[in-house]
This record gives structure tokens, sequence and C-alpha cells, in this order.
């Protein structure tokens, strides 16, 4: 069975204080496990993963999260929050597409894109910004990614028309879904210093080595395999293949040190090995 996604978010030692700061932003966080190396948690019901990975993969706009607000004051709240001592990308207005909508990192380099009126039911969604060697190829990704994951499908595409200020084609905005979790996904053709990194990454959670084997075959596929059931796909985007029963084996403390000294010497999973 093929769990949930989730995310997973890279800090040089600051994972449990920017779960702290979430909580004092969104209505709706629930920690749910914490330990030195990552904390866990829920935003709107959507699983994160605060990870203390060190100083090497800084968070990049490549991947931000909307939240669509229910009220302009809902808005203003949180978007008042995160901008503080963050990076303003664009300024909160009114914009042809939102009433009222505004793109900030936050104090911690998260990247977020603030809304009314999206026309998503769920209340945040990870959003990819496909750029450099990768603008243009996001309708190629959709389509890849909703042909590896099961309960996918695509709600929606928009795509640049000659008058926008954008290359002619190019994906303007879409909406889809992987095992029921909605994503965005964009191109832009502005000559932005960042693409896809570790900053971001996407956690596929699954209970059998065949599913593993699905899932890290397909997505490696013209990408990079990593380390500890990492992998970046052929876009640069990183996803980890975990199987479930890794949780329990790392909160038994009978079983953790030989787990680890395991999965630390692995690339994809193998979970008789575990």
């Amino acid at each position: 069975m093929t769990h949930e996604l989730g995310i997973c978010l890279w800090f040089d030692n600051q994972a449990k204080e920017a779960a702290l700061f979430y909580k004092t932003v969104f209505n709706e966080v629930e920690i749910i496990a914490d330990n030195p190396v990552a904390v866990t948690f829920r935003l709107y019901g959507l699983r994160f993963m605060n990870l203390n990975g060190g100083a090497g993969f800084p968070i990049n706009q490549s991947i931000s999260f909307f939240v669509n607000a229910d009220s302009s004051e809902e808005l203003d709240a949180i978007w008042n929050k995160l901008s503080e001592g963050g990076n303003i990308m664009m300024p909160l207005n009114k914009y042809p597409w939102s009433e009222k909508y505004g793109w900030c990192s936050d104090r911690f380099g998260v990247n977020w894109q603030l809304m009314l009126g999206h026309e998503s039911s769920a209340k945040i969604i990870p959003s990819m910004m496909f750029t450099q060697n990768n603008n243009g190829k996001a309708a190629e990704a959709i389509n890849f990614y909703t042909s590896i994951f099961s309960s996918s499908s695509i709600i929606n595409i928009s795509k640049y028309e000659k008058e926008d200020a954008d290359t002619e084609g190019n994906l303007k905005y879409a909406q889809f879904l992987l095992n029921n979790t909605p994503f965005c996904a964009m191109d832009s053709s502005m000559p932005h210093a960042f693409t896809f990194n570790e900053g971001v990454s996407f956690i596929v959670t699954v209970d059998s080595q065949e599913e593993i084997d699905h899932y890290w075959s397909s997505l490696s596929e013209g990408g990079q395999p990593g380390r500890c059931g990492w992998l970046k796909d052929k876009y640069g985007v990183s996803w980890q293949i975990v199987p479930t029963i890794l949780g329990k084996l790392m909160s038994n403390p009978e079983t953790a040190p030989k787990t680890t000294q395991a999965f630390l010497k692995m690339s994809k999973f193998v979970i008789a090995d575990l």
C-alpha cells in the first residue's frame, strides 16, 4: 500500500525552531514526532518533516506552498508573520488571478504563496516551478508523475498565450493529484538563479519491497539514485522512497542501532536487510 505523500524540508539545525514557528503562524499544526534529527508535523492535514540535514541544501523558490485563505483577515495575519524576517517576491496585492495574493519566503527560506479565491478545495498545495534547463518541461513532468502514482489525475492545465509575459505554449499553471495529494506546477522563462535541489523533497511511504522497487526504478529513470532512500528524478526533483517498517525499527531502542547501520549503507531501501 502506498500511503500519503509527505514533504521534507531541509534545515541547518533549525528543524524544531521552524516547526514551532509554524504553530504560531497557522491554526492547524499538529506535531506528531520530535527527535534531534527531525520534527514531523501536519499542516492543514499535509504531513511535513523538518530535517536537521546541515548546511548543504538551502531551500529555494523552485518549490513553494500555496495557502488558500478563507478570508482577507486570515490571509493578512498569516502573511504578516511569514514575511517578517523573510523576503517578499510578489507583494500582497490584487492580481489578475486573485483579489488578494502574495509570495514570500519566511525567515527559514521556505516559500509561500498566499491567495484568496483559489479554485482548489485544498488548504495547502505544494507547487513546482520549472526553470533553467527544465523550463518548458512542466507538462511533460506532470504526465511522467501521474503515470507512476496510482490515484492520480490532471485537474486542469493553463498555458501561456502569445500576449502573456512568458513563452507561448509553456505551462502557466496546472493542478494535478498524485496518490490523491494535490500538486501545482508551472514553467518560468525568467533568468532564475535557482532550480530544484534537496532543500525540499517529497516522501513516498510504502509497505512492500515491490512498491519500493516500482517507485525507485520509475522515478530514478533518467535521474540519479542517492543514499538512504533518496533519489533525484530526471528534472532534479528529490524524492525519498521509505518503507513503513523503518519508523517502527527506528523507534525501538533494541533495533534502532542495527537498523541505522544497515540503512546508512543502502541506496535503495531493502526491507529484508533492514
